[in-house]
């Protein structure tokens, strides 16, 4: 198979010159993409309802329909879970994703079209290939397996043309027949829903794979690893996959884990992140090392970019990318070829370039810690932890913040709920350490933590191996893209851990 490397790395890169052309031309690429979507769904009931006909520019779109939550789309996704067609979309609808956020216990059905898997998420991946064979084209990727750690399918009771699972099951499900040949495990394995035996099937059935590449979340691929390393007795990864070369990784950050990975996986590879949600891909990296993903806008989704202090506005401004500034953040607002309009769709980004457009994933809407307008986000605790485990070798599995409000014995705060792979010597020092890097990575803590007055050093307390498991576990979120909530500015996550 090796002797194939070349003559596939060449196919792979046969599309890069496509790449090339909505790269450079990203707004006028995003324009064609907005008229596409409109034109496909002005007979549909939602087209008809604000005038799809008359539509002929980005402006009186964004005048005529409305930015959308979840639950604005809900009754047409109910209703087309039901049996009923050309309500969003003009093409069938029968799958769905399964999206259900740390923020919210109930689940999401994101609908997913024929042109939504081509055109967006199939495509997409095509893309991610390219620009990974573009920088390696010695690369044996494609003489080996892919193993996917991916999700979990069921059958839809509500109508029985209607299937519905993670988004990686549905992929999987839907993907052509000489895909099956590429990846492991075995479909049966891939789409299991209980995730302590699904971890174990997982193991014994990869170990004697020639496993080339990973994609899952980094939580469970991590336990995937330890579970193998135990079986096999061996040290490394590498021992057991040789020829692994790639790590595709992305809905949460990859900075706290990426120690642990060089540490279990023993020799060099490639890390590449990827912004793939149940609504659509919208990123990858297409630069190795590069601070930010290439943003995708030929695949089907038209994107806005929603200024963060318009949130919660009853008329938000949005602004196209022609109006983006590097570091800001953004709510994204996406119209979609699965027939989302103008839906906010919940992450916030922020641009790292601008020729090309580039962005990183810098926490959620509802996810930030703002009680005394410290203005806390995702994208600063993963750097602080980083900078506090590297300084107090330490090593975190996972963590979860909150506020601790002022009373009458006391000042206001953080609290953090850490669990360590390896805890530090000393908690105190973390604590110290975690405070300096938010310090120097957001100057609205830095003030509030000015001689104590408004914020005291964070409470930092370690949690026992597995707490916030079984803490997923009594939610029914084990497993898959379900992770625990990085931040927020309440303390409903924090009391529910703690009572356990």
């Amino acid at each position: 198979m090796r002797l194939l490397s070349p003559a596939i790395s060449s196919l792979a890169r046969m599309r890069l010159w496509r790449i090339e052309g909505w790269k450079n031309n990203p707004v006028d690429a995003q324009r064609e993409v907005l008229q596409d979507l409109v034109t496909s769904a002005q007979y549909t009931e939602f087209g008809r309802k604000y005038g799809f006909s008359a539509l002929f520019n980005v402006k009186t779109f964004k005048q005529r329909v409305p930015i959308h939550e979840y639950e604005d789309l809900q009754p047409y996704i109910q209703r087309i879970m039901h049996g009923e067609q050309n309500l969003l979309w003009n093409t069938p609808v029968y799958w769905f994703a399964k999206s259900s956020g740390t923020t919210s216990d109930k689940s999401k059905f994101i609908p997913v079209t024929d042109e939504s898997l081509e055109d967006c998420h199939y495509k997409a991946a095509k893309d991610v290939l390219t620009m990974y064979y573009q920088f390696n084209p010695d690369s044996d990727l494609l003489t080996g397996k892919g193993l996917v750690i991916g999700g979990s399918h069921t059958i839809n009771p509500l109508n029985a043309d209607a299937q519905y699972g993670d988004l990686s099951a549905v992929l999987l499900q839907n993907s052509p027949f000489w895909g099956h040949w590429l990846r492991v495990p075995d479909l049966s394995i891939a789409l299991m829903d209980e995730w302590e035996s699904k971890i174990e099937k997982l193991a014994y059935s990869t170990i004697k794979e020639n496993v080339t590449s990973i994609s899952g979340v980094p939580t469970w691929t991590l336990v995937l690893f330890r579970r193998i390393l135990e079986l096999t007795g061996k040290s490394t990864m590498a021992e057991v996959w040789p020829h692994l070369e790639l790590y595709m990784h992305g809905g949460v950050s990859f900075t706290p884990y990426k120690e642990q990975f060089q540490k279990l996986i023993g020799k060099p590879i490639h890390y590449l992140e990827m912004y793939n949600a149940s609504e659509g891909f919208f990123a990858a990296q297409d630069i190795p090392g590069e601070d930010g993903m290439l943003l995708f806008t030929d695949h089907g989704i038209f994107m806005e970019f929603m200024p963060i202090e318009e949130y919660g506005k009853k008329h938000p401004e949005t602004i196209g990318l022609q109006d983006v500034e590097l570091g800001k953040n953004y709510a994204m607002i996406v119209t979609t070829n699965g027939g989302l309009w103008r839906y906010l769709l919940g992450d916030t980004v922020q641009f790292t370039s601008l020729h090309p457009f580039r962005i990183k994933v810098s926490g959620r809407v509802k996810h930030f810690m703002n009680a005394f307008g410290e203005e806390v986000i995702v994208d600063n605790t993963d750097k602080a932890i980083a900078v506090a485990s590297e300084r107090t070798g330490a090593i975190v599995n996972d963590y979860t913040a909150a506020p601790v409000y002022f009373s009458d014995s006391g000042n206001g705060g953080h609290e953090w709920l850490i669990e360590f792979e390896k805890e530090p010597h000393d908690l105190g020092h973390f604590a110290t350490e975690l405070d300096s890097a938010l310090k120097s990575v957001n100057s609205d803590y830095e003030a509030k933590r000015h001689k104590n007055i408004a914020l005291r050093e964070p409470l930092v307390r370690s949690l026992s191996k597995g707490v916030f498991t079984t803490w997923l576990k009594s939610k029914g979120k084990l497993g898959g893209q379900h992770k625990v909530p990085r931040l927020s500015n309440d303390r409903k996550y924090i009391e529910e851990i703690l009572s356990l």
